[in-house]
């Protein structure tokens, strides 16, 4: 009855139906863009009303897994919220090093990618890592493995370099770099194997585990320093509370 109205309220239709389900139309598209920054406005006002109070500088390190993916839409309804909040992100590969930048006061939070188990930081979920492939591209038959990488310090690559080493399975690194898209595409165009979290497989890539060594679970974890202010407690309560962060049905005992 609502969609009725709408449609009655904008005269065009806003759905159609077919055999394979409900999708927008244009203009149901449209309205649908509309209604997005209506309702951001809508949360912009109040949060300029209710958390203006809530003010100070928040350092925040994470990595490329999070921060183009779950973290986007999850920051960017934190500055709609907290419009006073001095949110400063900082992107690193190494999760030990962001780590010890909380506990050397230099950030204030960090949501990084953990060996599982791992001392310190609030554990969020748990993930597992996966060799992963281009399709057409059947690296894993070589000889020598070739593996597309994070430079040096980065868990992935190193979970994965001692992986092969216990198996004495000969491995090159033929593609490095410090983003994580660099390092996908690389994998898309067959120029090495990658490793990525099972829950962070993305189209065009396949999992790959024929005749190569099982590699280790991670926790999505959240360090916070001890001194913090009110508007960093609130963007970790934020980020705690996000079921961007958990997938229960990779939890293995």
């Amino acid at each position: 009855m609502q969609v009725n109205r709408l449609e009655g309220l904008v005269t065009a239709p806003l759905l159609q139906r077919g055999q394979y389900g409900v999708r927008l139309t244009v203009a149901g598209e449209q309205l649908k863009a509309h209604a997005q920054q209506l309702l951001a406005l809508h949360d912009r006002i109040l949060g300029g009303f209710q958390n203006a109070d809530i003010t100070g500088k928040v350092r925040l390190g994470t990595h490329d897994l999070y921060i183009t993916r779950a973290l986007t839409p999850l920051l960017e309804s934190y500055g709609v919220s907290y419009p006073e909040a001095e949110l400063e992100v900082t992107c690193d590969h190494r999760p030990g090093y962001l780590a010890s930048l909380v506990a050397d006061d230099r950030l204030d939070l960090a949501l990084v990618e953990m060996p599982a188990l791992s001392d310190g930081g609030v554990r969020l979920s748990r993930d597992q890592l996966v060799w992963v492939g281009a399709e057409g591209h059947p690296l894993q038959v070589q000889d020598t493995l070739p593996l597309a990488m994070f430079p040096e310090g980065c868990f992935y690559r190193d979970a994965a370099t001692k992986a092969l080493q216990r198996i004495d399975r000969p491995y090159r690194i033929t593609f490095t770099s410090h983003s994580r898209g660099g390092v996908l595409a690389a994998v898309r165009a067959g120029i090495g194997l990658g490793v990525c979290p099972a829950s962070a497989l993305e189209p065009g890539l396949v999992v790959i585990d024929d005749g190569l060594p099982a590699l280790p679970q991670t926790d999505t974890t959240l360090f916070i320093a001890d001194k913090v202010n009110t508007a960093t407690t609130r963007l970790a309560q934020i980020i705690e509370e996000s079921p961007l962060f958990h997938h229960p049905e990779l939890i293995q005992n």
